[in-house]
């Protein structure tokens, strides 16, 4: 499973040892390049390096035009004759409640820029990881976390942070949900505690 595909996203997959073929399903929060720009190297990996294997992309309305479109603007002519009959993808409109890879899964909307952003909650075993993708710190994110066992969620930098979440709003998330174990990531600058290390590995 992988949350979001930034880039670069191949070379921090062979250090960690993931191999590409071995993701099954990708959840996508939104659309923005920081959140998607990974997508065209691994799927040219999926297509010509690896034997062809089923994915499933989940993510918001318009999931399927949104990513032909970057594959084509990525290569180009040939994506279509060459590349997709290859590609064996499918792409699902996230629910509010679904079920996906054998992993039940949860939506909630969340306030990001002027379309929102998807955050998840999804099941593995008896535990729950929350993830966030961007997002401003209102109501909605609260109960994304809520009684999540891991939430990662976005802590972008100090101070009054446009559309994100400030290093201090991310504090204060933490203190009101003491029993989730919370990683941060999106930093723009700096260090703040529990934030999530260059290729850190969760075990959920």
């Amino acid at each position: 499973m992988m949350l979001d595909a930034g880039a670069p996203l191949l070379p921090h997959m062979h250090r960690l040892g993931i191999q590409p073929i071995d993701i099954d399903v990708v959840f996508l929060t939104h659309f923005h390049g920081d959140h998607t720009l990974g997508l065209p190297p691994f799927v040219l990996h999926r297509i010509f390096v690896d034997k062809p294997r089923a994915i499933t992309f989940v993510g918001p309305d318009g999931i399927d035009k949104r990513l032909e479109a970057l594959f084509e603007l990525s290569w180009g002519v040939d994506w279509k004759p060459v590349m997709l009959p290859r590609f064996k993808a499918r792409y699902v409109t996230a629910r509010k409640r679904g079920r996906v890879a054998g992993h039940e899964y949860e939506t909630v909307r969340l306030d990001h820029g002027s379309t929102g952003c998807n955050g998840y909650r999804i099941k593995f075993g008896d535990r729950v990881l929350a993830y966030s993708g961007d997002t401003e710190p209102t109501a909605p994110l609260d109960a994304l976390v809520d009684g999540a066992d891991v939430a990662i969620v976005e802590a972008t930098g100090p101070g009054d942070v446009f559309s994100h979440m400030s290093w201090e709003a991310a504090a204060a998330l933490k203190k009101r949900h003491p029993k989730t174990r919370f990683v941060f990531n999106h930093l723009f600058s700096g260090t703040v505690t529990g934030a999530a290390k260059d290729l850190q590995v969760l075990e959920v």
